[in-house]
């Protein structure tokens, strides 16, 4: 039997009169990548910060490798594991790629930002960094500035600094949006080199991406998991279709 990485059990998270997450439940297994797909406003987003640490919910639990991580923030949800890539770019601009990953392989060691200057030609954090730019296709583009990169290739960049962190599981947040098709289908590679070796947790709205990559797929409405199963499964779910997918989806 596949072992549960994640266990989320009752989570509900509310912003004034907004339920924004209603009592969701969802188990994620080690080692496949589980896509949360739905409408805007369903709450994915929402879901995505709780299990980062970023957000605390207002009642539920997150189990993450069998430790209770409810009331962790997110630099100690990090340290165990958990990486998270933002909706929105979230890169240091005026620093070039390489310098980027630097410095969140330092800030996974415990290093602090504070120590940044001193420490940039630090063999110890940029030869590590290298590598992961070379595993994601930047290795040449490693002295470039972040602000000088094309929008893929800053989400690329994002996703190197996650791997930088060493995460059992990555949270990815709309990797593709905004992509051209090129842009999108180089990242839809990337993340498909990723799998098998890191359990993933994706949110997306390019359903050719979710149905490519994902093992098995969750699809949320107004705040609740309605169906989760195997991508076929989730194409021939009628109330899926319904809510979702519309009701002209070919199965």
């Amino acid at each position: 039997m596949a072992e549960t990485l994640l266990a989320i059990r009752g989570l509900s998270k509310r912003f004034g009169g907004l339920l924004a997450n209603d009592r969701v439940d969802l188990d994620v297994v080690r080692g496949e990548t589980h896509a949360i797909i739905g409408p805007n406003g369903a709450g994915k987003t929402t879901l995505i910060g709780q299990l980062a640490g970023d957000l605390r919910p207002d009642a539920g639990a997150i189990r993450f490798a069998g430790q209770d991580v409810t009331r962790l923030d997110a630099p100690r949800r990090s340290r165990l594991g958990l990486a998270r890539s933002f909706q929105i770019t979230s890169i240091f601009r005026e620093f070039s790629a390489l310098d980027n990953v630097a410095l969140a392989v330092q800030a996974h060691r415990g290093g602090s930002f504070r120590f940044w200057r001193s420490a940039r030609e630090e063999p110890a954090l940029r030869e590590p960094a290298r590598l992961v730019l070379d595993a994601v296709g930047l290795g040449a583009r490693a002295d470039a500035l972040a602000a000088n990169l094309a929008h893929g290739e800053q989400r690329q960049l994002e996703i190197a600094m996650a791997l930088a962190t060493e995460p059992r599981l990555l949270l990815l947040d709309e990797p593709v949006a905004g992509m051209g098709l090129e842009e999108s289908q180089r990242m839809v590679r990337l993340l498909g080199t990723l799998k098998d070796r890191i359990t993933i947790v994706l949110v997306e709205h390019d359903m050719d991406a979710v149905f490519s990559l994902a093992d098995r797929i969750s699809v949320m409405v107004y705040g609740r998991i309605i169906a989760t199963g195997t991508p076929p499964e989730v194409r021939g779910n009628e109330q899926v279709r319904r809510a979702y997918l519309g009701e002209d989806a070919t199965p």
